[in-house]
């Protein structure tokens, strides 16, 4: 590369951005920014505008994945390479729903993260070998059954919020939407479950694995 790789870090544990940051820079990489929450992850790209963000996805305040769509829609020149310790699957396929191009585990050496650095900010979608491995398995079975079909995408995220315990409000702040979109789509939910109340949504929700 004739100009140093721009990116920004964003993990919530400092000692673990300290030596990422410092693996980096011996790598050549120019560490333009980092972030402890996901919404100080969208300000940092949005002042930066870094070739690559490097994401966490358990953060406080927003998650990775939200964190992720936000700046994949918002400017989708910046490429989104996550680096975690989630290797579950809902947690693999959210994340390139959302826009990922890469999925590394925390456990990855210099070497693999060196490769999916300079990949994906060429362009290319990098997956470490146990991701790469619940991909083969996701497209070779036809995809992990998903609980209640009829919700969309958004619905979907919505009710998970709930199965956490979030009031409208706090899901209209995380999710970016007003309170009335988010009366509206709590009401679609209730409709599509066939539940008369918040309650029954919730135990509904974590009875098929969500808020957990």
């Amino acid at each position: 590369m004739s100009a140093p790789l721009r990116v920004v870090l964003v993990d919530d544990h400092p000692v673990f951005r300290q030596g990422l940051r410092m693996l980096l820079e011996d790598l050549g990489v120019a560490v333009v920014g980092e972030a402890a929450d996901g919404h100080e992850a969208v300000r940092a790209v949005r002042d930066q505008r870094p070739d690559l963000v490097l994401m966490d996805l358990q953060l406080p305040e927003l998650s990775g994945i939200e964190a992720t769509r936000l700046i994949v829609d918002e400017l989708p020149d910046v490429r989104v390479l996550v680096l975690s310790m989630v290797d579950d699957d809902q947690a693999v396929f959210a994340a390139v729903r959302a826009g990922a191009s890469g999925y590394l585990l925390k456990g990855a050496g210099q070497e693999e993260i060196q490769h999916a650095l300079v990949a994906v900010a060429g362009g290319q979608s990098v997956y470490g070998p146990e991701v790469s491995r619940r991909m083969r398995s996701f497209f070779a079975t036809g995809g992990p059954a998903t609980p209640f079909p009829s919700l969309s995408e958004r619905e979907r995220e919505v009710l998970e919020l709930m199965a956490r315990g979030a009031a409208n409000a706090d899901i209209a702040k995380r999710l970016y939407l007003s309170d009335k979109t988010v009366r509206n789509y709590v009401s679609s939910i209730f409709t599509k479950l066939d539940v008369n109340s918040r309650a029954q949504a919730i135990v509904a929700a974590r009875e098929a694995g969500l808020g957990s």
